[in-house]
């Protein structure tokens, strides 16, 4: 087994690897919804009421790992037969009730919801209960708890609720695509669609017939994932599943550093562009600060038009760790550069789909970005990267950012801007905590992953972004 933090990333994996050996051999339908019985197991152990709702729901995550129903654009998803495990949630009172005399929970619930039974211990009636929250503040014991369900705490911004069936529902006009709610979530059932199969069929279509050359542009969070090899050995891995070359994103941060940081000193206040679950953020909800979002591409759609511009037939596909970035290809502006992305899960799959053991490879190596390119990886970094830029391009600009560390951070800063109260005059936005290395589509999460991206920035032989981007011949 692969080092993965749960054993669901683990199952999930399982499912993306069998759906690609079966895609490499040339075994897969047409359709997501045509199962070949070769990837349903005939024996299966389950944790549900019986085997054969095991096997539905496995049926649903093999569909899901070959693009999921093409109805639906979201690339998160709801498995409705998967999500019943989880109670409703909601205030309920725990056995820490002492059936005191005081009743202060009765007195200030103004629906009437709280009784006693005949030993004085407290019940709440949901018919009449409307989640105010005020009976558990003034309980002396903290005998009342709100139970939330694990994707609804996850999701912080609101996006989930419960349908009738009491299955997870993602509303659309609130969803931002981070995966927040996937990798918290127990059961699994809340996933991802997988782009693997079209992927696969650019390298075998790249290996047939040599019409095109199809290129792997890496996150640079991937320094801190497979963590049982060698970052060359991942590059050469790579190249063993038919990449042409493996290129950096970190290559279009110094491009977009370089940039973002003239940009900014025009317009004198910028919001960043990098993440697009941050930019979906402010689109949904603040919609009169859209114009103060920077006019850069992200790093990874920045260098795939480079590449696109330079040789218009080859392919790209971007590997990373975030399931917004699927969104975010999908875009009129981005998808004529990137032709799909995956996960750092999915790029594992992909690996033992073709057996390959990376550890036994030899080391290729990564280098086309500066220090500052490379650490957009964690929170922070693009605002260094900016500071660099300004500097190096001897801009008279003070900087005042505003790194926001996830979601909340990003919204109380814009909740500030949006009031003129905010004392920064650039935004850096990462939906997830700790920025990429904390994306839903990390093998692994943690604060090792970012002295493991800080080092990795440590080792570029490009120390400026101006000699990053200088070999482009590229000028912002």
């Amino acid at each position: 087994m692969r080092k993965f933090d749960t054993k669901v990333q683990y199952l999930k994996y399982k499912v993306l690897r069998e759906v690609a050996r079966e895609a490499w051999a040339g075994r897969l339908p047409q359709t997501a919804f045509d199962i070949p019985k070769s990837i349903v197991p005939g024996k299966t152990p389950t944790m549900r009421c019986c085997v054969y709702k095991e096997r539905a729901i496995l049926g649903e995550r093999v569909k899901i790992a070959m693009g999921g129903d093409p109805c639906n654009g979201n690339v998160i998803q709801v498995i409705d037969i998967a999500c019943d495990e989880c109670p409703m949630g909601g205030y309920e009172v725990t056995s820490a009730c002492r059936g005191c005399l005081a009743h202060r929970c009765e007195d200030v619930c103004k629906r009437g919801a709280i009784s006693f039974d005949h030993n004085r211990v407290a019940h709440i009636d949901k018919s009449k209960c409307v989640e105010c929250g005020m009976c558990a503040k003034v309980c002396p014991y903290s005998a009342i708890h709100n139970y939330i369900r694990p994707c609804e705490r996850a999701c912080k911004v609101k996006a989930i609720s419960m349908d009738e069936s009491k299955s997870a529902h993602i509303d659309e006009s609130k969803c931002i695509a981070c995966g927040a709610c996937v990798y918290q979530c127990p059961f699994g059932a809340i996933t991802d669609k997988s782009y693997i199969l079209p992927i696969i069929d650019m390298l075998k279509g790249s290996e047939e017939n040599k019409r095109y050359k199809v290129y792997a542009i890496v996150a640079p969070s991937i320094s801190s994932q497979f963590t049982y090899a060698k970052l060359g050995q991942v590059v050469s891995g790579l190249k063993k599943l038919g990449f042409y070359t493996v290129i950096e994103a970190a290559l279009g941060a110094d491009m977009v550093a370089q940039s973002e940081s003239k940009e900014l000193v025009e317009r004198g206040f910028l919001t960043s562009s990098c993440c697009p679950a941050f930019v979906n953020y402010i689109e949904k909800n603040f919609p009169k600060l859209v114009p103060y979002i920077s006019s850069n591409l992200s790093p990874m759609a920045t260098i795939s038009k480079y590449l696109k511009d330079q040789e218009p037939s080859c392919k790209i596909v971007f590997i990373g760790p975030c399931t917004a970035k699927k969104m975010e290809v999908q875009k009129e502006e981005v998808k004529k550069y990137v032709d799909a992305a995956m996960t750092f899960e999915e790029l594992q799959a992909l690996f033992d789909s073709r057996d390959l053991d990376l550890t036994s490879l030899e080391e290729g190596f990564l280098d086309n970005a500066s220090y500052f390119g490379r650490i957009f990886a964690r929170c922070g970094g693009l605002a260094d990267a900016v500071a660099e830029g300004i500097k190096e391009q001897g801009l008279d600009f003070e900087l005042k950012a505003c790194s926001c560390d996830g979601i909340e951070e990003c919204k109380l800063a814009l909740l500030k801007k949006s009031k003129n109260v905010l004392d920064a005059n650039f935004i850096e936005g990462m939906a997830c905590v700790g920025g990429c290395i904390g994306g839903a589509g990390c093998l692994t999460h943690g604060e090792k992953n970012k002295a493991e991206v800080d080092k990795y920035g440590r080792e570029a032989y490009e120390k400026t972004i101006s000699d990053a981007t200088s070999v482009l011949n590229w000028k912002p």
